[in-house]
């Protein structure tokens, strides 16, 4: 079973920034991609971002491209988003998800809340 742990979530005012962190653990040879995904009060969950597991190439949603930046480091087993420029819009709770090698995200962390404040 594969297990994903995110953290780095809070509070902060519009412009600040923050950076979340996923770990994974139990049979992450399982996972191919990881990726962020949001879901705000009332919303879908939603993509946010990806990142291959190979050539580490990047994919962000058009809503935060520009102003977050995923990155990966393997021997760790761990995602991370860093989130700048952060708009009260961005207030959602945030979950590192796992891609399995059918293309389906089959792994989710907990979530963890970030909200903005205007």
């Amino acid at each position: 079973q594969v297990q994903l742990v995110e953290s780095g979530g809070g509070v902060v005012q519009a412009g600040g920034s923050l950076r979340l962190s996923c770990s994974a653990s139990g049979r992450t040879l399982r996972i191919y991609n990881m990726g962020w995904f949001r879901q705000a009060p009332g919303k879908e969950r939603e993509f946010v971002a990806t990142i291959d597991w190979s050539s580490r190439k990047p994919q962000y949603s058009d809503s935060v491209k520009g102003r977050f930046t995923i990155s990966r480091d393997n021997a760790k087993n761990a995602v991370y988003l860093q989130m700048n420029s952060l708009k009260p819009e961005d207030t959602a709770v945030y979950y590192c998800a796992g891609q399995a090698y059918n293309g389906n995200y089959e792994f989710w962390g907990q979530g963890t809340q970030v909200t903005v404040s205007s």
